[in-house]
């Protein structure tokens, strides 16, 4: 029974089973190599490109640099992953003084629309700011 389990528990998208992972690490861009590489190894179990990896490698960092210029010193960076099928959600927030919706005519921004399919600021509450990006496998392969 226990090698049943934990085979079930390695499979992406098995009923029953939540593919999350959530990474909580200071709010400090020398960690950031961390939450690239935990990106890149969650993408590959969905089967992603090499160039999707790369293009939501970019991306996460992108959305965690621009969060961190507003993150309160000492606090968390929390990145949260969401596997689904052919599609990962990744969420980063951080602690902030107030919010300040990111610019989205912004070049940073206009970056991350390009290597995500979607992208959204949320404020959640008024001390709070995250990112939220989704990235979906393409399953038609290059034409």
């Amino acid at each position: 029974m226990a090698d049943e389990t934990v085979t079930r528990a390695q499979g992406v998208g098995i009923p029953g089973v939540r593919d999350a992972v959530c990474v909580r690490m200071p709010a400090v861009s020398a960690y950031l190599s961390v939450l690239r590489t935990a990106t890149a190894g969650l993408a590959a179990r969905l089967d992603f490109t090499i160039d999707q990896i790369e293009d939501l490698r970019i991306a996460v960092d992108e959305a965690c640099a621009m969060l961190l210029r507003q993150a309160v010193p000492g606090t968390d960076l929390v990145a949260e992953f969401e596997l689904d099928g052919d599609e990962m959600t990744v969420r980063v927030e951080v602690s902030t003084v107030g919010t300040t919706e990111p610019r989205r005519d912004d070049f940073a921004w206009m970056v991350l629309t390009a290597l995500a399919d979607d992208v959204d600021a949320v404020t959640d509450s008024p001390d709070r700011m995250a990112i939220v990006l989704r990235k979906r496998r393409d399953v038609a392969g290059p034409v």
